[in-house]
């Protein structure tokens, strides 16, 4: 599917908002989202954006390197390759150093991690834990995944976004085999919220919930950012995450822009983003393309294509390589980063976490991000779509049953 004309009204020309009005907006989103998430946002953050795993792995490595008291690092996926085995021996090094080293993995997510570098971090005193390993769990566990991203350094300096620990996402996405990612760095008071969504997970995990190295201090500002942090847990019914997400899409006024590596909402989400088309915001999606990890997660999300594009909501596929980043941009005044999709997984199984970020410089960077992406994307057209095989349409229904675990 290339990108061309559609039989949707032309793009309508920006039109310039007063600097009273951005502030109006973002006050108006954090005060929704306060209210209706009931966690309160925290002022005085800085927040980098790192773009692939050249840049988001050198910082990650740097920081822990640096540690001095305590590293805690959680990740739905440690596989293997170089990275994995420098991740390995950079967190041995700082726990035979004496820093407190923990690491919490996802029992299936990180199944494939090479034995001798779990060998080689618990000898030289790292502690490792799995959350969750399939074989001792009961049937009802089994599909309730932690899929959170999580590095806390020294109680400082902390990092959330989508990439594990493998060298998929090793480079710059630069071919198929260099993954398209982001990760943020922070650093600030909201860095206390990604410890608790380490907290929340190792304490189910393990005996020991915190020791005499955890010092509780205080942590200055370091920027201005305003951030919540918000925490998806698996259970029945609505969740902080789906609130997240709803608060943002029934919010915005001018444009939101959300790149996904999965993308298989249910119908409601679709309809909100609709909804939001329909009133007039530019609803922007951008998704992997050929190369996708995940082709069953594709042709769940295929099955929306035509009503989504029938109502106005532009989607592109991203072509170089797996687009695996979970950004939302909104009206140029906030963003939310972290490990969330916009499917049923993330949504109703997984524990997640996602940063919603008051900060136009923060916005703008990776609203650049986006646009950069745009340019190496093919964009769906909706007349076109509406033609395709019936083989295909065959692929997207036999998926049906299994949208709920996607």
């Amino acid at each position: 599917m290339t990108s061309g004309t559609d039989d949707r009204p032309e793009l309508r020309t920006a039109v310039p908002v007063a600097d009273d009005a951005l502030v109006e907006r973002a006050q108006r989103l954090r005060r929704r989202l306060e209210r209706l998430i009931g966690i309160a946002a925290t002022e005085g953050n800085e927040l980098v954006p790192l773009r692939n795993g050249d840049a988001i792995f050198a910082a990650m490595l740097d920081s822990i390197r640096r540690a001095e008291h305590t590293v805690d690092m959680m990740t739905f996926v440690y596989w293997r390759g170089d990275i994995a085995r420098e991740f390995a021996a950079t967190l041995a090094e700082r726990a035979r150093a004496g820093v407190r080293v923990r690491l919490l993995l996802d029992g299936f997510g990180s199944r494939l991690i090479e034995k001798d570098q779990l060998r080689a971090m618990e000898d030289a005193g790292v502690q490792v834990a799995w959350f969750r390993k399939p074989l001792y769990l009961s049937p009802l566990k089994q599909n309730h995944r932690c899929h959170r991203k999580v590095l806390v350094v020294d109680e400082e300096t902390a990092y959330t976004g989508g990439v594990g620990i493998a060298e998929e996402w090793c480079g710059d996405a630069r071919n198929e085999n260099e993954w398209r990612d982001t990760h943020v760095r922070l650093r600030g008071p909201a860095v206390d919220g990604l410890a608790a969504a380490f907290a929340q997970n190792w304490a189910e995990c393990h005996d020991e919930l915190f020791d005499a190295r955890d010092r509780f201090r205080n942590i200055p500002p370091r920027g201005d950012a305003v951030v919540q942090v918000v925490r998806g847990s698996a259970s029945v019914g609505w969740q902080d995450m789906q609130t997240l997400l709803r608060v943002v899409l029934e919010t915005a006024e001018e444009r939101v822009r959300i790149a996904t590596a999965y993308f298989a909402p249910d119908a409601f989400f679709v309809e909100l983003m609709c909804a939001a088309a329909r009133r007039g915001v530019e609803v922007e999606i951008l998704l992997p393309g050929p190369h996708t990890d995940k082709r069953v997660c594709q042709l769940a999300g295929q099955l929306y294509y035509e009503q989504l594009t029938a109502c106005g909501v532009k989607i592109h596929h991203y072509q170089p390589t797996m687009m695996h980043a979970k950004v939302i941009t909104v009206d140029r005044v906030a963003a939310l980063i972290g490990s969330t999709n916009i499917n049923r997984r993330s949504l109703d199984h997984d524990e997640e976490v996602m940063l919603a970020v008051l900060d136009r410089e923060l916005t703008a960077t990776l609203d650049a991000h986006f646009t950069e992406d745009l340019k190496a994307s093919e964009r769906i057209e909706g007349r076109r779509w509406r033609r395709r095989s019936v083989a295909q349409r065959l692929r997207e229904a036999s998926v049906r049953p299994l949208r709920r675990f996607l």
